[in-house]
């Protein structure tokens, strides 16, 4: 059997199961009945794919939690684009991610869209497709939408009994379909995706192509179809609010939102129990006090007045600098440092000689002692050989 044909049967039958227990309440040939039971075909089949949504989000959150090793893996293999997609798909393969989970829900409806499509293009050819007999089929055929058909379409509007009023209803039903698709991409763009995210890009087109999409062919979908999709394209935005809402991913707006409440439903709960006067006071407490000045301890006078010690060690290096200066200053100069031995009487002798007039022999021993008790400086060696010399002139 072909697949399509089979789907046809499934959706056929949910769509005749649900206008059967609603024919009862508006009438068989109600438009009413017939727009609530694609309704419910559209509940159906959007609770079966709750399983592929559910993990849609988490191939998502597992994208925003691989972003720093995708980047890494870009950056070390940036000019061989085939060893980065081999590390890529390890990635994705050690990490349980699908990098086309975001599209699965989507695609997996476009078959059952077709089928739907197929039904009531069925009805509108008055050809019974799936299960429906000619009898639902004439049913179908006379409900109407604000009195235009349900095989009505835009551009085959003259084919209707009010070719106006099914135009309008037709734009109408295109409009709210487009927005609806755009609105709920935005929606998962905006507050639940980081800044960062490569796959941002990618949603970004997505966002104006997918909507355009939908308007060039929403011309030649069937009002049933539109408000198939219209349908559906409320259901996501109310799941996908309930989602970002409660499981938001990590370093997003919902994210800081979300961590905000929680702030503020503990913050209830301690007022509550009393604990702190307001709500604002615990989620935005005033800032602490400066701390108090403290005042130099006062010191005595005598302490104040006397001068700081200031010790300045001095280097090595200036110390053997200074010791050179002094050795050469001696070598230089012996008689303006001390030496270090003692005179000898020769010496002493010669210096009186230089520096008095008289015989050069026969000094005293008065004046030898005197010399070799005044032998430790040359300088006053001499002054006291000069002393010595007239006492012997005298003798």
């Amino acid at each position: 059997m072909n697949p399509i044909n089979w789907l046809e049967w499934v959706v056929s039958w949910i769509l005749i199961a649900f206008h059967t227990g609603l024919g009862k309440i508006f009438g068989d040939s109600s438009g009413f009945a017939w727009t609530l039971s694609i309704v419910g075909l559209v509940i159906v089949i959007r609770i079966l794919l709750i399983p592929l949504f559910v993990k849609q989000i988490k191939s998502q959150r597992n994208l925003q939690l691989i972003q720093p090793q995708i980047k890494e893996i870009q950056k070390k293999f940036a000019g061989d684009r085939e060893r980065q997609s081999q590390e890529l798909m390890k990635v994705y393969r050690e990490t349980g991610t699908n990098p086309l989970a975001s599209c699965l829900p989507i695609l997996l409806q476009a078959p059952i869209f077709y089928a739907l499509f197929q039904t009531l293009q069925g009805i509108a050819q008055n050809i019974p497709r799936g299960v429906l007999t000619p009898e639902l089929v004439a049913q179908a055929r006379a409900a109407n939408v604000f009195g235009a058909p349900f095989y009505g379409t835009f551009l085959g509007a003259a084919e209707t009994p009010f070719p106006a009023t099914t135009r309008v209803v037709a734009f109408i039903l295109i409009i709210l379909m487009t927005l609806t698709t755009f609105f709920t991409q935005r929606q998962m763009i905006v507050k639940n995706m980081a800044s960062d995210n490569p796959i941002v890009k990618q949603q970004k087109i997505l966002l104006y192509v997918f909507p355009l999409m939908f308007a060039l062919g929403g011309i030649n979908f069937p009002i049933g179809v539109l408000i198939y999709w219209f349908t559906t394209n409320l259901w996501s935005m109310g799941q996908q609010f309930y989602v970002i809402r409660n499981n938001p991913q990590p370093n997003t707006p919902a994210y800081e939102a979300w961590e905000r409440r929680k702030a503020e439903k503990q913050a209830a709960k301690m007022v509550a129990r009393g604990e702190a006067p307001s709500i604002e006071a615990v989620l935005d407490p005033p800032p602490p006090p400066p701390p108090p000045r403290v005042q130099p301890k006062r010191q005595p006078k005598s302490q104040r007045s006397a001068p700081r010690p200031n010790p300045v060690v001095a280097k090595p290096a200036r110390l053997e600098s200074a010791a050179a200066e002094s050795v050469e200053a001696a070598e230089t100069d012996p008689a303006g440092v001390e030496s270090t031995a003692p005179p000898t009487a020769g010496q002493n002798g010669s210096t009186a000689d230089l520096s008095g007039s008289g015989p050069s022999s026969g000094s005293s021993p008065g004046g030898s002692s005197q010399s070799a008790g005044g032998a430790k400086k040359p300088t006053g060696a001499g002054r006291k050989g000069n002393a010595a010399r007239p006492s012997g002139k005298k003798k």
